[in-house]
């Protein structure tokens, strides 16, 4: 006779329930890491957006582990993370009940995509939206309303945090609304807070200000969804026997008789996905700059070096380690899948993170000490793969793909001269060789030119190479 075990724990965490749809897309930071005045004042969290994922090779530096000293493959995620623009400050006073909002103060300029934000349709609005905000900055009466503003948030608020926006034009998403939220400033006395988020109103504050490499963050975001789910997707309860009535992922009993409800701790089918989560201790491996950025840096080294202006200075490439021989970008070829290409700075993290490709995430400073030898280890990346994401890509960089290609289209042309015959060559198709030729038509008319001034243009394919010259 079959039967089941006597012990049957619970599956699943209470402390998520209720499992249904978060409201909003964005990860919210619903706690910050604990205030040190000794600092200067900084912020605390930046949003980015996740491009996807690849992996890297690196030497583990930790004594009395048995990979010390080996390298290791490990896989991280790549999160696109152009420059925020600081656009507000709101003060926060204690009250018996806990913080609340004191004072909100708002910059002279808002741009079009932060505006956005506060419409559900932009294109049938009157773009009324900080008119009267902005007038404040012109005259004389408005400057004293926030100057005075300034000065209580100084005097009565105990948490400072600034309003700042995500840049969407930078990046080649459809979505034009920018995400914003509030990142708490830590470092120095109110005062020199509120002064340097005052000083950095309307400006651009890159990745690189907030965080560093080896440093240990937190990951916010929402999850990908899934959609309506049984049971045992959902709660990942055991199945039944096989031979069980009606269905066997199901729980057998939801309860007893009475009370004549079912509890709120029985597992049910529902909502699966789409749920706000924190991810607690995230290693940065690296920080890279944009393309612009690149290019810039690429310009001044060019300048101090005194050479030819003629000559376009080559940037080094953001995902080139000491051991590549070529440099290059982190963006795969054909570029990453159902995102595209990372133009912007980018943040690369250990390990994966929620949510699908283009969502918004929210990366914070950690709010736990970190004092194990571990999270402080050095990252000493020794190559990062750049491969094609969309299947088995085995080419790191578009010209090296370039140079293997042509030199096999030369081997395709010269193999059948020798041998006498293009067919009996293996894998040496029409329709390949042809696919194959489009990679670099110029260095193959060039070497058709070659070859028919040693006249065996006959030997080969008539079709092909007719095909070829006249293009």
């Amino acid at each position: 006779m079959s039967h089941r075990k006597f012990s049957a724990p619970r599956h699943g965490s209470l402390g998520f329930t209720p499992k249904k749809r978060c409201r909003r897309i964005r990860g919210k930071c619903k706690a910050f890491p604990r205030d040190r005045r000794s600092l200067p004042p900084h912020l605390t969290a930046f949003m980015g957006y996740k491009a996807g994922m690849t992996h890297i090779v690196r030497e583990v530096d930790r004594p009395g582990s048995k990979v010390h000293k080996r390298e290791v493959v490990e896989p991280v995620t790549i999160m696109e993370c152009p420059p925020m623009v600081i656009v507000g400050m709101v003060g926060y006073a204690p009250t018996a009940k806990g913080l609340r909002t004191f004072k909100t103060v708002w910059a002279e300029h808002l741009t079009e995509e932060c505006r956005r934000r506060f419409y559900k349709d932009w294109c049938k609005s009157k773009k009324k939206a900080f008119t009267k905000a902005s007038r404040k900055w012109a005259d004389e009466a408005g400057l004293a309303l926030i100057n005075r503003d300034l000065k209580k948030i100084k005097k009565y608020c105990t948490v400072v945090r600034a309003i700042a926006h995500t840049q969407m034009r930078l990046m080649k998403h459809r979505q034009k609304k920018a995400h914003i939220m509030e990142i708490q400033v830590n470092g120095g006395t109110i005062s020199q807070k509120v002064d340097w988020i005052r000083q950095h109103f309307e400006k651009q504050i890159p990745v690189s200000n907030v965080f560093s490499q080896d440093e240990m963050i937190d990951v916010i975001g929402v999850t990908k969804g899934k959609g309506f789910k049984g049971v045992t997707s959902r709660w990942h309860t055991k199945k039944l026997p096989r031979k069980t009535h009606k269905g066997l992922r199901k729980v057998a009993c939801i309860g007893a008789w009475h009370p004549a409800r079912v509890a709120r701790s029985v597992a049910r089918a529902g909502q699966k996905g789409y749920f706000h989560r924190t991810e607690l201790n995230k290693k940065i491996y690296r920080i890279g700059m944009g393309l612009q950025a690149q290019l810039e840096v690429a310009k001044a080294e060019a300048a101090k070096d005194d050479r030819d202006k003629n000559v376009l200075p080559k940037p080094k490439g953001n995902a080139s380690t000491e051991f590549d021989l070529t440099a290059k970008n982190i963006t795969p070829i054909g570029g990453f899948p159902h995102y595209g290409e990372v133009r912007n700075d980018y943040v690369m993290i250990k390990g994966c993170c929620m949510g699908p490709r283009k969502r918004v995430i929210t990366l914070r400073k950690t709010l736990i000490p970190q004092i194990k030898p571990r999270s402080k280890e050095k990252i000493v990346l020794k190559f990062i793969d750049t491969s094609s994401k969309f299947g088995h890509g085995r080419f790191q960089t578009r010209a090296e793909k370039q140079a293997i290609m042509v030199g096999l289209v030369i081997c395709l042309l010269v193999n059948p001269i020798f041998s006498g015959s293009f067919e009996e060559v293996p894998g040496t198709s029409k329709s390949r060789c042809l696919n194959v030729i489009s990679v670099n038509k110029t260095v193959v008319k060039i070497f058709a030119n070659i070859l028919s001034s040693w006249g065996s243009l006959r030997v080969l394919s008539s079709y092909m190479f007719r095909c070829l010259l006249n293009d």
